[in-house]
């Protein structure tokens, strides 16, 4: 196996923490009617809360990416670098739109924040609204799965078929 150029700290770092919170963030709802009253409320909660680290550490990732992150060379040429690239911006752009559907989900819903008291609504009793608002935030969550999915399996056929050491990239320097 030849030797894979690796990415630099902060930018593997911000890859494997927006890869957990996402995970995180999609299971909580998996498991959320599991839990009542303030229960439900604190774990609510805490999806909430880990969205809002999560818009920071998007924000931070972006910054980082586009003026001092560490670029490679694409790992193939033709229609695999092109799905590479689709897939990256896909990833990017679901992530946003999963958050600013959140956040605007969070502004209808009002939700009680960790028994603190609940957050003014912008749309109070427009419960078509946040349903609305709701459904496309869950199904983007689920779209991010689903392409994130493609992403490890093509990294894993390129470790393991190819044998090119692309893994590599996002491990090393950790």
């Amino acid at each position: 196996m030849s030797e894979a150029p690796h990415y630099d700290r902060r930018t593997i770092l911000f890859h494997w923490l927006t890869a957990g919170l996402i995970a995180i963030m999609w299971l909580i709802p998996q498991f959320i009617d599991d839990f009542t009253g303030n229960s439900r409320i604190y774990v609510r909660s805490s999806h909430i809360l880990l969205g809002l680290v999560l818009l920071a550490v998007v924000a931070a990732r972006l910054v980082w990416r586009t003026t001092s992150g560490k670029t490679l060379p694409p790992a193939d040429d033709g229609w695999m670098d092109t799905a590479a690239k689709a897939t990256h911006h896909g990833l990017y752009a679901l992530t946003i739109a999963v958050l600013l559907l959140g956040v605007l989900f969070e502004a209808i819903r009002a939700d009680n924040i960790l028994t603190l008291g609940r957050l003014p609504s912008i749309a109070p009793g427009n419960k078509d609204l946040r349903n609305t608002v709701g459904d496309l935030h869950a199904l983007a969550a689920n779209a991010i799965l689903i392409l994130a999915g493609l992403h490890a399996a093509a990294a894993l056929f390129h470790q393991f078929v190819m044998k090119d050491n692309l893994l590599r990239r996002m491990w090393r320097g950790v």
